[in-house]
Formats: C-alpha cells, sequence, structure tokens
C-alpha cells in the first residue's frame, strides 16, 4: 500500500500471490486555483480518487535521500501538482514508513529516507508541508502509517541511538531478514498508537491510512519467534492464530477510538491484501486461489474490521486484471461490495498501476485500456466509491497512456471525496 510495503517492492507473484520481497472527506478547499477537469464542467458525484505518494526506499518521494530542503520541498509539491493534473483528489502520504517519522516526532527519529542517516533532522517539516500545500490544492491528505515494521535489515546498530527498538529490545521480532514491534505485547500496542497520534495531534490530517503489513507475510522455513508473548498473554485463546488475530483486532479497535477522540473527523481506514480468505478455506471467502489470506497468513480478520464498523473506509488492494485465474478482479470487487453493504464503511479499490506495462506480468496489463477497464467494471457496483493508484511515480509517468485513459474516460469532470 509503498509497500516495504508490499507496494514498495513488488506485489503477489502472479500465480502463487505470495508474499512480495518488501514495501478516506471533506469538500475540496480554496486553494491556488488549480481546479481538476475541464473548467466549466460539473462537479462529478462524490468518489475518491487518490494515489499512495511512497517514501520507504525512496521508491516515489524524496527521489534520493540527502538532497536540500529546497528540493525535497519542490518533488514534494510537484506529486501532488501531479495529482490535481491527472483529477484526484487525495493523496494518501507514507509518514511512518518503518517506525520513523516524516514529522519532529516525540516517539521515534526522523526517516533516514529524509537525509539518508535515521535521526537528522532534515530541517524542514514535510508533513506539515504536504498538508498544507495539498488542502491549499483541494486535495485531502491521509497520513499513511506502517505500524510494526521497525526495518529491512536485522541489525539494532544501524538504528538511530535512541530508537526504542534499541532501548526496549524486548520488543523486537528478528524476521525474514527484517526487524519488527511484537503484535502480541501490550506495550508495543499502545506504543505505536502513541507514535501515530502524534501526527493526528499535530496535524489536519484528512484520514489516518494503514496498508497490508500487520503481522508479516510468511517467508518458508522461518518462524516469527513470539513464544514468550504468547506465553504471557495467550491463555483463553484456542490457538496460536486466535490469539495474534485478536490482538490486530485489538490494535484496529484501540485505533479507531482514539482517532475520534484525538481529531473528530478524522477517518481511519485500512487498505489490507485483497483476498480475506478464499471459498476454499472458508464458505464465506471470495472465489479466488491465493497463495496468501490475510485472516490465515496476516492474522488481520479484515472482513470483521468493516462488519463491526471499526474503521470507515477499506481499500482492498485488488492489484490482479480482469480474467486473472487465480484472483479476478471482476470477482473480487463485488466480493468487496457484497462485505461493505449496509455497513456504512466505503469502499475504495486499490489499483495496480505499477504493474502496467510490465512484461513480467500477465499480457493484460500491456493493454493501456486494463485499469479503465477496472473503473468502468467497478461502476455497476454502488458500494465502490472511488479508487486509489499506487503508486505516485506511476501517476506523473503514464505508463503506456494508462492514467491519461483513466482521466479521459472516467475524471473529466472533477469531484469531492466520500464522506
Amino acid at each position: 500500500m509503498g509497500r516495504v510495503s508490499r507496494r514498495t517492492f513488488t506485489v503477489a507473484s502472479a500465480v502463487a500471490l505470495t508474499a512480495p520481497l518488501a514495501t478516506g472527506d471533506s469538500v475540496a478547499r480554496p486553494g491556488t486555483g488549480i481546479t481538476p477537469g475541464p473548467p466549466g464542467r460539473r462537479s462529478a458525484p462524490a468518489e475518491l480518487r487518490g494515489m499512495w505518494l511512497t517514501t520507504v526506499l525512496n521508491r516515489d518521494w524524496p527521489s534520493r535521500a540527502g538532497l536540500t530542503p529546497d528540493r525535497q520541498r519542490a518533488e514534494l509539491v510537484a506529486h501532488l501538482d501531479t495529482a490535481v493534473r491527472r483529477g484526484l483528489n487525495t493523496v494518501v502520504f507514507q509518514v511512518r514508513p518503518a517506525a520513523d517519522a516524516l514529522w519532529p516526532s516525540a516517539y521515534e527519529p526522523w526517516s533516514q529516507y529524509l537525509t539518508g542517516v535515521q535521526g537528522r533532522d532534515p530541517g524542514w517539516d514535510p508533513l506539515g508541508t504536504a498538508v498544507a500545500e495539498a488542502h491549499a490544492r483541494g486535495l485531502e491528505l491521509h497520513a499513511w502509517f506502517n505500524p510494526y515494521r521497525i526495518a529491512t535489515h536485522t541489525d539494532p546498530g544501524r538504528l538511530a541511538a535512541h530508537h526504542p527498538a534499541r532501548t526496549h529490545p524486548d520488543w523486537v521480532v528478528r524476521y525474514g531478514g527484517k526487524m519488527y514491534y511484537n503484535p502480541g505485547l501490550p506495550a508495543v500496542r499502545a506504543f505505536v498508537q502513541d507514535a501515530m497520534l502524534d501526527a493526528v495531534r499535530r496535524y489536519a490530517v484528512d484520514a489516518v491510512h494503514w496498508d497490508d503489513y500487520f503481522y508479516p507475510y510468511p517467508v518458508a522455513g522461518q518462524t516469527f519467534d513470539d513464544d514468550a508473548a504468547y506465553a504471557a498473554h495467550g491463555a483463553g485463546f484456542p490457538d496460536r492464530a486466535a490469539w495474534r488475530r485478536d490482538n490486530i483486532d485489538a490494535l484496529v479497535r484501540e485505533m479507531a477510538a482514539r482517532v475520534r477522540q484525538v481529531r473528530p473527523g478524522t477517518r481511519f481506514g485500512i487498505s489490507p491484501f485483497g483476498v480475506w480468505r478464499n471459498a476454499a478455506s472458508d464458505p464465506q471467502g471470495s472465489d479466488t486461489r491465493a497463495g496468501v489470506q490475510t485472516y490465515d497468513d496476516l492474522h488481520a480478520d479484515t472482513r470483521k474490521w468493516v462488519r463491526e464498523g471499526w474503521i470507515d473506509y477499506i481499500c482492498p488492494q485488488i492489484y490482479w486484471n480482469v480474467g486473472f485465474a487465480a484472483a479476478d478482479y471482476a470477482k473480487l470487487v463485488p466480493w468487496w461490495a457484497a462485505v461493505t453493504r449496509g455497513t456504512g464503511v466505503r469502499l475504495y479499490v486499490g489499483e495496480a498501476l505499477y504493474k502496467v506495462g510490465d512484461p513480467a506480468q500477465p499480457a493484460a496489463w500491456r493493454d493501456p485500456a486494463e485499469l479503465s477497464r477496472h473503473l468502468t467494471l467497478a461502476r455497476r457496483y454502488p458500494e465502490v466509491r472511488g479508487h486509489v493508484f499506487f503508486s505516485a511515480k506511476g501517476v506523473g509517468s503514464d505508463p503506456l497512456g494508462a492514467m491519461t485513459r483513466v482521466v479521459s474516460d472516467h475524471y473529466r469532470q472533477p469531484a469531492t471525496p466520500v464522506r
């Protein structure tokens, strides 16, 4: 979702749909006079039109670590202007990519993706600037956080000297060549919420956004070592998987309540991997054969969060083409529409712009019209209230003219996001 969110590196393979290698609404505000869509047209019905702006590994922004503050600011504003030019109304900005911060956090160090050195002050406030500049352009700014990822390596010595993972080594689990906070520890759950809410208190963000990283994607031959936490806190659960799901349920439920308390009107949305469970695993699941299921593998009961009304929106990453046998876009959209129907939870669809033109992907992704077909299909389902494209770099570079086609076919009239 920038994912070392899945989006950042790659997404599930075409057949196995296995884990990645490593990777929400107010009326438009007055601003610069830049108006999405051709002038003089009436607005389209309200819908969210968004893009993910990734910072992890400098995938989208900044183009590299160590740029001057003026250069970083200019690149950031250019991405916002691109969103406006493409008729979008929302930017989902990754501000906590790896237990770090793109604002002067009271809890965690400055992100290394700004200066190249974790903890070094970049000399400006990226999140504060992004909120102000987005709102000036009539864009919503959704602050995107990763709750548990600490680093894409396993060496605590490479973290800033006062990083919480160094002062609390018992919070850390090494798995798959990376470090994570242990979701099974109540102290961790409280801390990561506090760290994220620090930004919500400081800035008028329109939404808090999480992507698909809860418990990590499975790595063959490796075990996520939470034995001690399970022994201490797992009593009363039928098995470890049920306890892990409860840990993530608690994180979602508590964060939802705290966001509403800290900044009423700010929404809370989650963008999970697109398959909750296959029908072969659960009759309530989708007609898919995905190699990853969020309920079983990430211990994230995404369907429950919608049905319980804990979140304000869900944006499943339906990153497969129409007709893809293992996970067909045309089957997953109606499945998610049925899940959200009558709940009051908004449904947006995550779109795999990054796959367009990639020779490693199925042939459908070499058709410039594939993404436009997705939006046409989704319009059959009134529950779908918008789309988010991964990611900003592709929105600007427009591979095969696919974004131009989306704008021409669907975004010629401006639209405000959906509240």
